[in-house]
Protein backbone atom coordinates (compact mmCIF):
# COMPACT_ATOMS: atom_id res chain seq x y z
CA UNK A 1 0.00 0.00 0.00
CA UNK A 2 1.44 3.08 -1.08
CA UNK A 3 2.22 6.07 2.10
CA UNK A 4 2.37 9.57 1.45
CA UNK A 5 3.52 12.54 3.95
CA UNK A 6 1.91 15.48 3.57
CA UNK A 7 2.91 16.94 6.86
CA UNK A 8 4.96 20.10 5.84
CA UNK A 9 2.41 22.76 4.85
CA UNK A 10 3.36 26.06 3.51
CA UNK A 11 2.84 29.74 1.68
CA UNK A 12 4.59 31.13 -1.37
CA UNK A 13 5.45 34.44 -1.01
CA UNK A 14 7.85 36.70 -3.39
CA UNK A 15 9.30 40.12 -2.24
CA UNK A 16 9.81 42.05 -5.30
CA UNK A 17 9.94 39.08 -7.39
CA UNK A 18 12.18 37.26 -5.25
CA UNK A 19 10.37 33.51 -3.59
CA UNK A 20 10.26 32.91 0.48
CA UNK A 21 8.61 29.22 1.01
CA UNK A 22 6.96 29.76 4.98
CA UNK A 23 6.96 26.93 6.89
CA UNK A 24 3.59 27.09 8.93
CA UNK A 25 3.12 22.93 10.20
CA UNK A 26 5.77 20.48 10.17
CA UNK A 27 8.72 21.38 10.99
CA UNK A 28 10.52 18.10 13.19
CA UNK A 29 11.20 20.06 16.10
CA UNK A 30 7.43 21.82 16.21
CA UNK A 31 7.31 25.13 16.48
CA UNK A 32 8.65 26.05 20.50
CA UNK A 33 12.16 26.45 19.90
CA UNK A 34 13.29 30.08 19.62
CA UNK A 35 15.26 30.85 16.49
CA UNK A 36 19.20 30.48 17.97
CA UNK A 37 17.58 26.83 18.91
CA UNK A 38 15.82 25.89 16.06
CA UNK A 39 18.95 26.65 13.69
CA UNK A 40 21.35 24.87 15.74
CA UNK A 41 18.74 21.13 15.85
CA UNK A 42 18.17 21.55 11.86
CA UNK A 43 21.42 21.89 11.01
CA UNK A 44 22.77 19.49 13.13
CA UNK A 45 19.81 17.13 13.26
CA UNK A 46 17.60 17.20 10.93
CA UNK A 47 18.90 19.32 7.77
CA UNK A 48 16.93 16.81 5.32
CA UNK A 49 14.18 19.46 5.95
CA UNK A 50 15.92 22.05 4.91
CA UNK A 51 16.36 20.62 1.79
CA UNK A 52 13.06 18.84 1.18
CA UNK A 53 11.71 22.12 1.59
CA UNK A 54 14.21 24.19 -0.33
CA UNK A 55 16.00 21.75 -3.11
CA UNK A 56 14.51 20.30 -6.64
CA UNK A 57 12.40 18.78 -6.83
CA UNK A 58 10.02 20.34 -4.95
CA UNK A 59 12.23 24.04 -4.75
CA UNK A 60 14.57 25.44 -6.85
CA UNK A 61 18.12 27.11 -6.41
CA UNK A 62 16.22 30.75 -5.91
CA UNK A 63 14.26 29.48 -3.47
CA UNK A 64 14.33 30.56 0.18
CA UNK A 65 12.74 28.97 3.09
CA UNK A 66 11.00 30.57 6.35
CA UNK A 67 10.17 28.32 8.73
CA UNK A 68 8.08 29.52 11.73
CA UNK A 69 8.53 29.27 15.34
CA UNK A 70 8.36 30.33 18.87
CA UNK A 71 10.03 33.58 20.00
CA UNK A 72 12.25 33.89 23.19
CA UNK A 73 11.33 37.43 23.30
CA UNK A 74 7.49 37.94 24.48
CA UNK A 75 7.57 41.13 22.64
CA UNK A 76 8.00 39.77 19.00
CA UNK A 77 4.92 38.45 16.97
CA UNK A 78 6.87 34.94 15.94
CA UNK A 79 10.41 34.09 15.70
CA UNK A 80 12.04 32.14 11.89
CA UNK A 81 14.38 30.95 10.68
CA UNK A 82 15.85 31.53 7.02
CA UNK A 83 17.24 28.67 5.05
CA UNK A 84 18.34 28.11 1.34
CA UNK A 85 19.12 25.06 -0.65
CA UNK A 86 22.86 24.82 0.67
CA UNK A 87 22.14 26.14 4.46
CA UNK A 88 20.96 28.74 6.76
CA UNK A 89 20.93 32.33 6.71
CA UNK A 90 21.25 34.93 9.73
CA UNK A 91 19.05 37.10 8.37
CA UNK A 92 16.93 37.74 5.02
CA UNK A 93 15.28 40.64 4.14
CA UNK A 94 13.28 39.98 1.76
CA UNK A 95 12.43 36.27 3.33
CA UNK A 96 11.14 38.66 6.16
CA UNK A 97 9.03 41.11 4.00
CA UNK A 98 7.45 38.03 2.37
CA UNK A 99 6.80 36.73 6.26
CA UNK A 100 5.09 39.54 7.49
CA UNK A 101 2.30 38.86 4.27
CA UNK A 102 2.11 35.96 5.16
CA UNK A 103 1.40 36.44 9.06
CA UNK A 104 -1.33 38.80 7.55
CA UNK A 105 -2.71 36.50 5.16
CA UNK A 106 -2.88 33.98 8.17
CA UNK A 107 -4.54 36.75 10.27
CA UNK A 108 -1.96 36.44 12.56
CA UNK A 109 -1.09 40.24 12.53
CA UNK A 110 -3.02 43.79 11.15
CA UNK A 111 -1.47 46.52 9.02
CA UNK A 112 0.86 48.03 12.08
CA UNK A 113 4.21 48.14 13.58
CA UNK A 114 5.66 44.48 15.28
CA UNK A 115 8.61 42.47 15.94
CA UNK A 116 9.83 39.38 14.46
CA UNK A 117 12.69 37.24 15.94
CA UNK A 118 15.58 35.71 14.05
CA UNK A 119 18.94 33.85 14.86
CA UNK A 120 20.90 37.19 15.00
CA UNK A 121 18.36 39.42 16.59
CA UNK A 122 15.17 40.86 16.41
CA UNK A 123 13.93 43.04 13.55
CA UNK A 124 10.84 45.79 13.34
CA UNK A 125 8.36 44.82 10.40
CA UNK A 126 5.60 47.59 9.44
CA UNK A 127 2.42 45.94 7.44
CA UNK A 128 0.71 48.46 5.59
CA UNK A 129 -2.07 47.97 3.92
CA UNK A 130 -1.18 47.73 0.26
CA UNK A 131 1.00 44.68 0.40
CA UNK A 132 4.05 47.18 1.33
CA UNK A 133 6.79 45.93 4.45
CA UNK A 134 8.94 48.26 6.02
CA UNK A 135 11.79 46.41 8.05
CA UNK A 136 14.35 47.92 10.61
CA UNK A 137 17.08 45.57 10.09
CA UNK A 138 20.00 44.42 12.71
CA UNK A 139 22.68 46.81 13.11
CA UNK A 140 24.92 47.10 10.49
CA UNK A 141 28.34 48.04 9.53
CA UNK A 142 31.10 47.90 7.33
CA UNK A 143 34.11 45.75 8.69
CA UNK A 144 36.41 46.73 6.11
CA UNK A 145 37.33 48.98 3.14
CA UNK A 146 39.40 48.85 -0.49
CA UNK A 147 40.01 45.11 -0.05
CA UNK A 148 41.78 43.56 -2.83
CA UNK A 149 41.74 40.21 -4.28
CA UNK A 150 43.27 38.50 -6.69
CA UNK A 151 40.76 36.35 -8.85
CA UNK A 152 41.30 34.03 -11.53
CA UNK A 153 40.09 35.33 -14.96
CA UNK A 154 39.30 38.34 -13.86
CA UNK A 155 42.39 40.13 -11.84
CA UNK A 156 42.48 42.44 -9.24
CA UNK A 157 39.22 43.34 -7.42
CA UNK A 158 38.96 45.76 -4.75
CA UNK A 159 35.97 46.16 -2.93
CA UNK A 160 33.99 47.09 1.06
CA UNK A 161 33.03 43.83 3.48
CA UNK A 162 29.92 44.81 5.27
CA UNK A 163 27.85 43.30 7.54
CA UNK A 164 23.61 43.49 7.19
CA UNK A 165 22.30 40.49 8.22
CA UNK A 166 24.59 37.97 6.15
CA UNK A 167 28.56 39.19 4.96
CA UNK A 168 28.81 41.13 1.88
CA UNK A 169 31.86 41.78 -0.26
CA UNK A 170 30.47 45.12 -2.63
CA UNK A 171 32.73 45.97 -5.58
CA UNK A 172 31.57 47.93 -8.67
CA UNK A 173 30.59 45.61 -11.70
CA UNK A 174 33.94 44.47 -13.01
CA UNK A 175 33.21 43.58 -16.56
CA UNK A 176 29.44 43.18 -17.38
CA UNK A 177 26.16 45.67 -17.51
CA UNK A 178 23.82 44.79 -14.58
CA UNK A 179 21.38 43.48 -16.67
CA UNK A 180 19.63 40.18 -17.34
CA UNK A 181 21.13 39.42 -20.72
CA UNK A 182 24.79 39.39 -18.33
CA UNK A 183 23.14 37.19 -15.55
CA UNK A 184 25.55 33.94 -16.57
CA UNK A 185 28.46 35.69 -16.96
CA UNK A 186 27.79 37.72 -13.70
CA UNK A 187 27.13 34.93 -12.18
CA UNK A 188 30.49 33.55 -13.17
CA UNK A 189 32.31 36.43 -12.43
CA UNK A 190 30.95 36.53 -8.68
CA UNK A 191 31.31 32.79 -7.93
CA UNK A 192 34.85 33.71 -8.84
CA UNK A 193 35.54 36.21 -6.36
CA UNK A 194 34.13 34.31 -3.52
CA UNK A 195 36.15 31.34 -4.26
CA UNK A 196 39.01 33.63 -4.21
CA UNK A 197 38.32 35.68 -0.88
CA UNK A 198 37.62 32.19 0.86
CA UNK A 199 40.76 30.63 -0.60
CA UNK A 200 42.90 33.89 0.55
CA UNK A 201 41.81 34.14 4.08
CA UNK A 202 39.69 37.17 3.11
CA UNK A 203 36.65 37.13 5.72
CA UNK A 204 34.07 38.85 7.77
CA UNK A 205 34.87 39.62 11.40
CA UNK A 206 36.28 36.50 13.88
CA UNK A 207 36.42 34.66 10.49
CA UNK A 208 33.15 34.10 9.13
CA UNK A 209 32.75 33.47 5.60
CA UNK A 210 32.36 35.91 3.18
CA UNK A 211 29.14 33.76 1.27
CA UNK A 212 27.15 36.61 -0.21
CA UNK A 213 29.29 39.00 -3.58
CA UNK A 214 26.93 42.09 -4.69
CA UNK A 215 27.90 44.11 -7.70
CA UNK A 216 26.70 47.25 -8.34
CA UNK A 217 26.42 49.92 -11.00
CA UNK A 218 24.50 52.93 -12.56
CA UNK A 219 20.85 52.57 -12.16
CA UNK A 220 18.52 51.46 -15.24
CA UNK A 221 15.49 53.21 -14.09
CA UNK A 222 14.70 56.97 -13.60
CA UNK A 223 15.09 57.99 -9.71
CA UNK A 224 16.70 55.14 -8.52
CA UNK A 225 20.36 55.27 -7.08
CA UNK A 226 22.21 52.32 -7.99
CA UNK A 227 21.36 48.67 -9.54
CA UNK A 228 22.93 45.77 -7.89
CA UNK A 229 23.54 42.13 -8.15
CA UNK A 230 23.41 39.85 -6.06
CA UNK A 231 25.10 36.54 -5.85
CA UNK A 232 23.61 34.07 -3.27
CA UNK A 233 24.83 31.43 -1.48
CA UNK A 234 23.77 28.76 -3.08
CA UNK A 235 24.82 30.30 -7.03
CA UNK A 236 21.64 31.85 -7.29
CA UNK A 237 21.21 35.45 -8.13
CA UNK A 238 18.73 37.28 -5.95
CA UNK A 239 15.53 38.67 -7.76
CA UNK A 240 14.71 41.32 -5.52
CA UNK A 241 17.33 44.58 -4.53
CA UNK A 242 18.35 42.09 -2.05
CA UNK A 243 17.14 43.35 1.91
CA UNK A 244 20.35 42.36 3.76
CA UNK A 245 22.34 43.30 0.63
CA UNK A 246 20.92 46.89 0.48
CA UNK A 247 21.82 47.27 4.08
CA UNK A 248 25.54 46.31 3.40
CA UNK A 249 25.72 49.36 0.73
CA UNK A 250 23.64 51.42 3.03
CA UNK A 251 26.76 50.58 5.78
CA UNK A 252 28.98 51.58 3.21
CA UNK A 253 27.72 54.67 2.23
CA UNK A 254 27.29 56.07 5.68
CA UNK A 255 31.21 54.76 6.49
CA UNK A 256 32.23 57.33 3.78
CA UNK A 257 29.84 59.71 4.54
CA UNK A 258 27.90 59.83 1.17
CA UNK A 259 24.93 59.58 2.18
CA UNK A 260 22.72 61.18 5.26
CA UNK A 261 20.60 59.27 7.61
CA UNK A 262 16.69 59.55 7.01
CA UNK A 263 17.43 60.33 3.49
CA UNK A 264 15.81 57.39 1.33
CA UNK A 265 18.22 55.39 -1.37
CA UNK A 266 16.01 53.25 -4.21
CA UNK A 267 18.30 50.20 -4.27
CA UNK A 268 16.89 48.83 -8.44
CA UNK A 269 17.79 45.01 -8.54
CA UNK A 270 19.31 43.84 -11.73
CA UNK A 271 15.33 42.51 -12.77
CA UNK A 272 14.19 46.08 -12.34
CA UNK A 273 11.94 45.98 -8.79
CA UNK A 274 12.87 48.22 -6.03
CA UNK A 275 13.85 48.58 -2.52
CA UNK A 276 13.61 51.68 -0.64
CA UNK A 277 15.97 52.14 2.06
CA UNK A 278 17.14 54.76 4.58
CA UNK A 279 19.20 54.62 8.16
CA UNK A 280 19.54 55.59 11.51
CA UNK A 281 22.57 56.06 13.78
CA UNK A 282 23.67 53.80 16.46
CA UNK A 283 24.41 55.39 19.71
CA UNK A 284 27.62 54.18 20.27
CA UNK A 285 26.97 52.95 23.70
CA UNK A 286 24.91 50.24 22.26
CA UNK A 287 26.83 48.83 19.82
CA UNK A 288 30.48 47.70 19.39
CA UNK A 289 31.09 49.02 16.27
CA UNK A 290 31.56 52.12 15.73
CA UNK A 291 30.11 53.11 12.40
CA UNK A 292 26.94 50.81 12.92
CA UNK A 293 23.64 51.95 11.68
CA UNK A 294 19.93 50.57 11.12
CA UNK A 295 18.77 50.30 8.12
CA UNK A 296 15.35 50.39 6.91
CA UNK A 297 13.87 48.76 3.94
CA UNK A 298 10.57 49.02 1.93
CA UNK A 299 9.20 46.52 -0.26
CA UNK A 300 6.30 44.85 -1.90
CA UNK A 301 5.61 41.11 -1.17
CA UNK A 302 2.47 38.51 -2.00
CA UNK A 303 0.88 35.96 -1.38
CA UNK A 304 1.44 33.70 -4.77
CA UNK A 305 1.16 29.83 -3.41
CA UNK A 306 0.39 27.90 -0.47
CA UNK A 307 0.41 24.12 -0.30
CA UNK A 308 1.34 20.68 1.09
CA UNK A 309 4.56 19.02 0.03
CA UNK A 310 3.99 15.50 -0.70
CA UNK A 311 6.81 12.62 -0.14
CA UNK A 312 5.74 9.06 -1.30
CA UNK A 313 7.05 6.11 0.32
CA UNK A 314 10.22 4.96 -1.41
CA UNK A 315 10.73 8.67 -3.14
CA UNK A 316 14.72 8.45 -3.87
CA UNK A 317 14.98 12.43 -3.71
CA UNK A 318 12.64 12.81 -0.58
CA UNK A 319 14.96 14.91 0.72
CA UNK A 320 16.32 16.74 -2.65
CA UNK A 321 17.98 16.03 -5.47
CA UNK A 322 21.61 15.52 -3.79
CA UNK A 323 21.03 14.12 0.19
CA UNK A 324 20.87 10.62 0.93
CA UNK A 325 17.79 8.18 -0.97
CA UNK A 326 15.10 8.40 1.61
CA UNK A 327 11.92 6.49 2.62
CA UNK A 328 8.97 7.89 4.13
CA UNK A 329 9.61 7.89 8.17
CA UNK A 330 13.29 7.90 7.59
CA UNK A 331 13.95 11.74 9.76
CA UNK A 332 17.57 12.23 8.45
Amino acid sequence: MRQYDRSIEYIDTHTEGEPTRIVIAGCPFGDELPPRDLVKRLSQQADWFRSRVAEEPRGHEAMVGAVLCEPADPNCEAGVVFFNNCGYLGMCGHGAIGVAIALEYMGRIRPGIHQLETPVGSITINLHSDSQVEIKNVPSYRYRNDVRVDVDGIGEICGDIAWGGNWFFLTQSPCYQLITENLARLTDDALRIRTALESQGITGEGGALIDHVEFFGPTQTAGAHSRNFVLCPGGAYDRSPCGTGTSAKLACLAADGRWAAGQDWIQESIIGSQFVASYELVDERASVHANAIVPTIRGRAFVCNEGRIVVQNGDPFAHGLFSKPTVLGDVG
